[in-house]
């Protein structure tokens, strides 16, 4: 069929395939956003007559704004309603190129620019799974700050949650588990990938999924399962419920969760690898770490499989009381990704990463 340039490649037009039997219109947009008052406090917002920016980045959900607003009557503004499938509208990420990345300050730079003329504003990458989060006194939250910020909001103020999980990733940030430990919650922590928080979401042992690349998503109000999938509108709207309910900013909200947890620092970095390389991370062991510490910390914990559901996380993860560090490798480059986060300071996560690469070539030797 590309040989012929898809000439045998049968068509009909629009209107005759509406009329084929067998298919009927359906409306993706009604049912989802009347439901949204089950998972949110939408009225809370509304009462409150906050001012919202939102930037569909030229997205799926571009056409879900006005519903929304129309439907819970808030006080909604597009910021860019383009529908350019180059996506020339963008602003470029750090190395010129087009990322449709939500989470960066490069690509969200237009958005970032209004951000005074708005209480919460936010925006989506085009699929809308993730969601960034920009307020007006503290600019674009980091994913790991904001996730922190909304476990402690929805544990405390969703009380049929009861005893259900806090959920994350493996590489998402400490900060959570610390959070949960404030609130007397458990961890259910699950090698990276949201597919694995898809049984407990169901089952409602998991109210909420994070992971550290701004995907999340968490149940009803009730306690049944809203999604078992990133869902970048809910976490949005979400932040507009904090704002309103809290008469707070995120970004301060965050600010006094560092106050009584600590103030962690994050990154992720890349390191070379050859594929007979990788392929050693499938084979690891806990028992492969032959150091009792790390950046000066006894190591309190060596896994390679995920703690949660006992799942292979691909790769290593070896934790301090004070920081830690995970290994993966690529799954196209011949790299390995080292993510790592220090409740010390910059040049503790340094250390840790320089002793995370020692480690690695160490498996890499045997």
């Amino acid at each position: 069929m590309l040989i012929d340039k898809l000439v045998s490649v049968k068509r009909v037009t629009y209107d005759r395939a509406l009329a084929t039997d067998g298919v009927e219109a359906y409306d993706f947009v009604g049912p989802y956003v009347k439901d949204l008052g089950s998972i949110l406090r939408l009225d809370a917002v509304a009462a409150e007559g906050l001012k919202i920016g939102a930037d569909p980045m030229g997205g799926s959900g571009l056409a879900y704004w006005e519903p929304i607003a129309e439907e819970y009557g808030l006080d909604i503004t597009v910021t860019n309603d383009s529908r350019d499938p180059t996506f020339a509208f963008m602003t470029v990420d750090k190395d010129g190129k087009i990322r449709m990345d939500c989470s960066s300050p490069y690509a969200m730079a237009g958005l970032i620019a209004l951000r005074d003329r708005f209480d919460i504003a936010f925006g989506n990458d085009p699929d809308f799974d993730r969601h960034g989060i920009v307020t007006s006194a503290s600019g674009l939250l980091n994913p790991n700050h904001y996730l922190s910020v909304a476990v402690d909001y929805l544990f405390r103020t969703r009380e049929e949650w009861k005893d259900a999980a806090v959920g994350k990733t493996v590489v998402t940030s400490s900060m959570l588990d610390r959070v949960a430990e404030g609130l007397d919650k458990p961890i259910f922590e699950v090698p990276v990938g949201f597919k694995w928080f898809v049984s407990p979401l169901l089952k409602g042992t998991c109210a909420f999924g994070g992971e550290e690349s701004a995907g999340a998503s968490f149940v009803r109000l009730d306690g049944s399962p809203w999604t078992t999938d990133k869902d970048g509108i809910i976490m949005n709207l979400l932040a507009a419920e904090i704002t309103a309910v809290t008469g707070r900013d995120p970004g301060e909200l965050y600010a006094e969760l560092e106050k009584n947890h600590g103030a962690p620092v994050y990154r992720r970095s890349d390191a070379p690898a050859t594929n007979k390389q990788k392929a050693a991370f499938r084979k690891l062991t806990p028992d492969a770490v032959n150091t009792e510490t790390l950046a000066g910390d006894r190591i309190t914990a060596t896994m390679t499989h995920a703690p949660g559901n006992g799942e292979p996380i691909g790769g290593l993860k070896v934790c301090t009381k004070n920081g830690w560090f995970a290994a993966r490798p690529s799954g196209t480059e011949e790299i390995y990704k080292i993510y790592a986060e220090s409740f010390r300071d910059e040049a503790h996560l340094a250390t840790i990463e320089e002793e995370a690469k020692a480690i690695v070539n160490t498996i890499f030797e045997d």
